[in-house]
């Protein structure tokens, strides 16, 4: 290690090496990503909690207005991962895990000052949940810092863990903001906010102090342009907004959606279960993914996804809550669970390519390396173009209810969507025939 907390040395593959030194460095490593990130999403969805008490606060804004400052942030986010994937190889990964925590500052103190003030116009609100579209960057530059720290063997589980700890930030701020609005700091909006300011500088304190930057992530663009022209980069970005975009777009629409479509109740409140399930399962998603394929799991995720929307839309029918909320706790099961399966495909496609190359007479060391880096670089990718699904879904809500007054004709959508999803899966990754007979290295998906 040099100044500035650079490792040079680092070979996670070595049995000898990750049981004396690896193992400790990846999971001091991986806590304090975890902080960040965890923030980050807190960050990112906390206009999908603040909606609900902007008109009691005086703010007389109608619900396609409500739903496009729940969106707003999920397009700046997606957009703004790629570069986030890239700062990593820039600067390092504890480098820009603090600089990324700092920039969250600026929509949290935002926030509070917008809704300090009952003039303040509804453009400088959509400015401001531009600003929360900062967090939604930090997944992806975690996500691509922390694959290089654990070796292959343990890649799903770890990658599983770290995107868990951020997405529960998601159910984090839909439970604590209404606490926070209601009976907490000052009983104002502006708590929604404030709260986070001192977590999100401590959080970049113990980054600085404690985490590390390895030298092996300073990719050359070279890497990044390889990942840019596979097809598979592609195939798994579709395949991921069907997967972290719901996550994302129904974590962000369902306390809206629960507010317009049960509005005799309180039951917003449960709005929280949705992304805490969500979360929680997407380490088992990589769990089973190393053991049984990713493809097999994602497969099983889609399905579940489409029996989801059918349970929901027969609670919507039925104007059961109950019913309506347990579908959608499974449908937020089976997302998060496609989101583990998902990650865990990509860098075993590409060690693939590796062993392919390694076969064609590239040195293995060489063939590695290049392996590592283009993954990385394809899991920014997919994480930019999937999190675009956090756009679509409460889009989709929003004209859903404003053409018909139902959320129904957005579910059906979602439900054919997820039957392409299925099929484009089982094309490239399940097909025993084509993966034997034309191309063998697509077996990577499965193992």
């Amino acid at each position: 290690m040099t100044r500035g907390r650079w490792i040079h040395d680092w070979d996670p593959e070595d049995e000898s090496f990750w049981r004396t030194t690896g193992r400790r460095v990846a999971s001091r490593n991986l806590v304090f990503s975890i902080a960040v990130e965890h923030l980050g999403f807190c960050v990112w969805l906390l206009w999908s909690a603040v909606v609900l008490y902007l008109p009691a606060a005086g703010f007389d804004f109608d619900v396609d207005q409500l739903f496009w400052l729940v969106a707003v942030p999920n397009l700046v986010g997606s957009t703004l991962r790629l570069p986030y994937t890239f700062a990593v190889a820039r600067f390092g990964g504890r480098n820009w895990t603090v600089v990324s925590a700092l920039l969250l500052l600026a929509p949290t103190g935002l926030l509070a000052w917008c809704v300090g003030n009952p003039d303040t116009p509804y453009w400088m609100f959509v400015v401001t949940a531009t600003t929360a579209g900062l967090g939604g960057g930090n997944f992806a530059s975690s996500m691509a810092n922390i694959s290089y720290f654990y070796p292959e063997r343990r890649k799903g589980f770890a990658l599983g863990v770290n995107a868990a700890g951020g997405n529960l930030g998601v159910a984090v701020v839909q439970l604590l903001v209404p606490f926070v609005v209601t009976i907490g700091i000052g009983a104002h909006i502006a708590g929604a906010g404030l709260v986070w300011l001192p977590l999100i500088l401590l959080a970049a304190i113990c980054a600085y102090l404690f985490m590390d930057n390895l030298a092996v992530v300073r990719t050359d663009f070279a890497s990044q342009r390889r990942a840019f022209q596979r097809g598979h980069t592609w195939v798994m970005s579709f395949l991921y907004i069907g997967t972290f975009g719901s996550f994302i777009g129904y974590s962000a629409a369902f306390p809206l959606v629960i507010n317009k479509t049960f509005p005799e109740s309180k039951a917003a409140y449960f709005a929280f279960l949705g992304a805490l399930v969500g979360s929680l399962a997407r380490p088992v998603g990589g769990w089973l993914a190393d053991r049984v394929g990713g493809a097999k799991v994602t497969g099983w995720s889609f399905a579940t996804m489409g029996a989801g929307v059918c349970g929901a839309l027969v609670g919507l029918s039925r104007h059961d809550f109950w019913l309506f909320l347990g579908s959608f706790l499974v449908l937020f099961v089976a997302t998060g669970a496609g989101n583990g399966s998902t990650y865990r495909m990509i860098p075993a496609i590409f060690t693939s390519q590796a062993r392919r190359n390694i076969a064609a007479g590239m040195p293995k060391a060489v063939a590695d390396l290049r392996a590592k880096r283009e993954a990385a670089a394809a899991i920014g990718i997919a994480s930019a173009i999937g999190a675009f699904g956090g756009l679509l879904i409460p889009r989709g809500f929003a004209m859903s209810l404003g053409e018909t007054g139902s959320i129904a004709g957005a579910l059906y959508v979602f439900l054919g969507a997820y039957g392409v999803f299925l099929a484009t899966n089982w094309w490239f990754y399940l097909r025993q025939r084509v993966l034997v007979a034309r191309a063998p290295s697509l077996a990577a998906a499965r193992v």
